[in-house]
């Protein structure tokens, strides 16, 4: 019981879920400040892990990375809202692994966690039938070498998601 408890009170602290006074677990409601706050922190947060991993992009990573969207395409097409969601992190985590830094890489997936449950009500309303656009558009940056491009690209992909969060 204590290790459940432990973890409980770790995903309260960093935003994944809130605890009650009484001790009722819930996932947090965003407000629509908030969501842009988290915006603007992935925006600046994984563009920097793109532009330091763009030294060390190499073809087998481009390749993982065009294998993973088309898995995140796939569960487009299903309409699988939580294997998009889980595909589309595995995307941005495989490319920001490169980038070795590791304090960032724990500040992303802090958002990411905080972002999790209404990423997933979205998901799960959108009638969308078409991968990311923004990902074919960070593989070509990263097969050209072209960090301006990266990190265009990078920055509208995770912020135009969120906008549509926020109504």
């Amino acid at each position: 019981m204590t290790p459940v408890r432990e973890a409980v009170r770790r995903l309260a602290a960093e935003g994944a879920l809130s605890m009650s006074n009484s001790g009722r677990i819930s996932t947090p409601l965003l407000s629509n400040e908030r969501i842009e706050e988290l915006a603007a922190l992935r925006a600046l947060i994984e563009v920097e892990l793109a532009s330091r991993a763009l030294p060390r992009a190499h073809l087998a990573l481009i390749e993982r990375l065009q294998n993973i969207n088309a898995k995140v395409g796939e569960a487009v097409a299903h309409r699988d809202a939580v294997s998009y969601i889980r595909t589309n992190l595995e995307f941005h985590r495989a490319l920001y692994l490169r980038a070795q830094a590791p304090a960032m890489l724990a500040m992303a997936e802090t958002v990411w966690l905080q972002m999790g449950p209404t990423m997933r009500a979205l998901y799960g309303r959108l009638r969308r039938t078409d991968p990311p656009q923004y990902h074919k558009l960070i593989i070509a940056a990263l097969r050209a070498g072209d960090e301006p491009g990266l990190r265009l690209a990078v920055r509208s992909d995770v912020t135009q998601g969120l906008r549509m969060l926020a109504t």
